[in-house]
């Protein structure tokens, strides 16, 4: 096996000018239905998340004023918190599930095409 040229190819694949083939499409159309529910879960569940760690926080008098009232703030922020990680899920799959709707019947009709050909 000659190393050399194994490298030789790869390296000129690296710098061949990329074509636009059927299968780069199908992918493009995969992400661009999945990414806004990806970002959307992403960003929700980190809001969530730092809500609930205020929560903990104010509960345990690490901030806020150390009072009765400190504490049960903090336990209405932890159950906003809460609530927001346990409906990230359930609304991520909603959005995804729009998403592939809406794309499906472009991803189907290119998959056809790749699968025919």
């Amino acid at each position: 096996m000659n190393t050399d040229k194994i490298y030789a190819e790869q390296l000129a694949n690296e710098y061949a000018p990329k074509d636009t083939s059927k299968v780069m499409a199908l992918r493009k159309l995969d992400t661009r239905a999945k990414l806004p529910a990806t970002i959307f879960a992403y960003t929700f569940g980190l809001i969530a998340s730092l809500i609930a760690g205020v929560r903990m926080c104010l509960s345990v008098n690490i901030i806020g004023s150390h009072t009765a009232a400190g504490f049960v703030l903090g336990v209405i922020i932890g159950i906003a918190g809460l609530f927001g990680i346990s409906v990230n899920y359930p609304i991520y799959r909603k959005l995804l599930a729009n998403g592939k709707q809406k794309y499906a019947h472009d991803i189907i009709q290119l998959a056809k095409e790749i699968s025919e050909s």
